[in-house]
């Protein structure tokens, strides 16, 4: 395991039905492969090594024992890899037979779990063949020279990862036997399946693994039977999933006739984080362990001998999987504007205040303003959108606001700050020469105090335009654009403000104009523009990713780091590996530190940040989830990224 990632398999092999010697030398093939691979841990599915269609042969003592004898020969033939092994076979001790899981490593039975929950009702009929883990007499049963431990309360354990196993129906039912075994300590729940083909059975069998996964805040890994089982009355063709805290991360292809194999990497160290912080989880855990749990140590790779992840790292974690960034864009707007719709309506406001630099940030909360003034049947004229030039104001920003504006058909105003604030440079006694953070804070607070006389003039609103990006990094100004009366982009990274303006442009927008004038703003180098542009010279001299480094990293430090928990190190390595056709590690670590730098220092800003809606799944506002003292340090954190390499 490296980084906190485990790698796993789920395995569907070809199967003759009772044909065990067969099937286990598929299943050999299968664990060869999967260690080539570095896999650390593969399942197959239930009743792999006879079949699960064999019917009455299950009951045949000739079967049993050479089933056995196959398991055995398979535990030999693979003793020479490093795979955890789960295999499906049925067990008998006395006179009782069980529907069970095998699990060996390198040459040794570890243990067996007995199916609790058999399905009698429809296509299945178990119940003729197997015992129900609850009427086991033993704790442990003969499989060859080994005794090995037996039951259904087993956890296997590598250091701090726990892993737990169920059986098919298992999952089915009210009270899943993986949901029991995440709460003793399970990180990951695999699950063996025969699982037939039904119209419609996929996708709600999709969504059942999704959904337990996130309700025991685990990882799940599924395989269910595939070609070779009897068709007589029953379609197999092989279903698997890997998942993790209610993602699908990877997912087998149906109806392709040969032998598959997936590979993913369960982020533990994730599970481990998220049910730090549920109390929830915690609580679960109190009321429902009172049972004798079972642990049976395994080996997980060193760090040193673990495979690179071959999981795909998103470059914007922000973005939830499994709907299309128009689906996202489209519903973190709804959000915006339902927040701003409240707030308006709470306070009986007609008229919003906000200032528009024709940036991207200005320009989505405008967009946001607009349509919640639309929802509570508001004039458009009621919104006061004020455009501010200072000394760095450039004609590309400026001509983009007023275009806009106009194109929303709000009030505009333009109020030319510069004679304000040289009046204020000469009462402070400062150098207008020295273009220092007096200088550029100096416009910043001139324009905060503009719109909010202009709030109170109108009885209306000041909307901040600060995103999450920027409360992040400090990357505002105290009382300043720091400050507001509601900011509706509060909780939206710099690189979703980009997309959803991006969206609104190519969806939502009415008039080719809006969209022309959307996608240039898209388009525009961030900048505060503060600093005066001399004659002759580009507009744009104050890019703001060239003086903090890139905001996709900022945004990825801020999830990995701040989100996940993780640290230095792995967020460094995520980072590498999402990153790596795009940014060289210097820059990576260099940007990494700046994060930590201003993260640390910038908390006094978030500690009086003004109210705005939760969008996505973090908000640093100190009355949501984040609690942190203005004075916390940060120099643990960069001295570990000072030893990365």
């Amino acid at each position: 395991m490296k980084h906190g990632f485990v790698k796993v398999a789920a395995a569907v092999p070809y199967v003759k039905v009772a044909d065990c010697y067969y099937n286990v030398s598929r299943i050999a093939e299968m664990i060869r492969n999967a260690d080539k691979e570095g896999v650390e841990i593969i399942l197959f599915p239930e009743l792999s090594v006879t079949g699960y269609t064999a019917g009455d042969l299950l009951l045949h003592p000739f079967l049993i024992e050479e089933a056995y004898n196959a398991l055995l020969q398979l535990v030999a033939e693979t003793a020479s890899t490093e795979v955890l092994a789960i295999v499906g076979m049925p067990i008998r001790v006395e006179e009782k037979l069980f529907n069970s899981a095998v699990v060996f490593q390198q040459g040794h039975i570890l243990g067996a779990i007995p199916k609790t929950y058999l399905p009698n009702y429809r296509e299945f009929q178990e119940k003729r063949w197997f015992s129900p883990s609850e009427v086991l007499q033993y704790k442990r049963v003969a499989i060859g020279d080994e005794t090995v431990p037996i039951g259904r309360n087993i956890l296997f354990k590598s250091g701090k990862v726990g892993i737990g196993i169920e059986i098919c129906e298992d999952m089915w039912t009210p009270y899943t036997p993986g949901t029991r075994l995440g709460l003793y300590g399970a990180h990951i729940i695999f699950n063996l399946s025969a699982s037939n083909e039904n119209v419609g059975k996929h996708n709600y069998l999709r969504s059942l693994i999704s959904g337990l996964s996130s309700q025991g805040l685990y990882g799940y890994v599924y395989a269910s039977s595939g070609y070779g089982e009897s068709s007589t009355d029953l379609v197999y063709t092989g279903k698997a999933f890997i998942a993790e805290i209610g993602k699908i991360v990877e997912e087998m292809q149906r109806f392709d006739y040969s032998e598959r194999m997936i590979v993913s990497d369960i982020d533990v160290t994730q599970i481990q984080s998220e049910r730090l912080t549920n109390s929830s989880f915690k609580s679960a855990v109190s009321h429902f362990t009172q049972e004798e749990i079972t642990e049976i140590p395994f080996r997980l790779r060193k760090p040193e001998d673990s495979f690179p992840v071959n999981r795909p790292i998103r470059r914007n974690p922000f973005l939830p999987e499994g709907v299309s960034d128009e689906v996202n864009c489209s519903e973190m707007f709804e959000i915006q504007v339902c927040g701003l719709v409240q707030r308006l309506r709470h306070l009986g406001c007609e008229h919003a205040v906000i200032g528009i630099s024709g940036g991207l940030d200005s320009t989505l909360a405008l967009l946001v303003t607009a349509a919640a003034f639309d929802k509570l049947g508001l004039s458009r004229k009621g919104i006061i959108a004020v455009t501010m030039p200072g000394f760095g104001t450039s004609h590309r920003t400026h001509d983009n606001a007023l275009a806009l504006c106009e194109e929303l058909g709000v009030t505009f105003e333009e109020i030319d700050i510069r004679e304000a604030c040289l009046q204020q440079y000469k009462a402070i006694g400062h150098d207008v020469s020295q273009h220092d953070t007096t200088y550029e804070n100096v416009q910043a607070r001139e324009r905060t105090e503009i719109l909010m006389n202009l709030a109170n003039k109108h009885k209306g609103i000041v909307v901040g335009t600060g995103d999450l990006s920027e409360i992040a990094l400090g990357w505002c100004t105290y009382n300043g654009d720091h400050m507001s009366m509601y900011s509706v982009n509060a909780t939206v990274t710099k690189t979703c403000v980009a997309l959803i303006v991006g969206w609104y442009a190519s969806r939502e927008a009415q008039r080719e104009r809006l969209a022309a004038t959307l996608a240039d703003i898209v388009a525009t180098p961030y900048s505060p523009e503060l600093l005066p542009v001399k004659a002759g010279e580009n507009e744009m001299i104050q890019p703001t990713e060239q003086l903090i480094g890139p905001y996709e990293l900022h945004d990825f430090f801020l999830y990995h780091m701040i989100y996940g928990k993780s640290s230095p190190e792995k967020v460094f390595y995520l980072a590498s590996v999402a990153f790596a056709e795009k940014y060289n590690q210097e820059i990576i670590k260099t940007t990494m530190k700046q994060f930590v730098k201003r993260f640390f220092s910038q908390q006094f800003k978030r500690n009086c940040m003004p109210d705005g809606p939760k969008v996505g799944c973090i908000s640093l506002s100190p009355r949501g989830e984040w609690r942190m003292p203005s004075d916390a340090v940060g120099t643990m954190w960069l001295r570990a990224i000072d030893a990365l390499k």
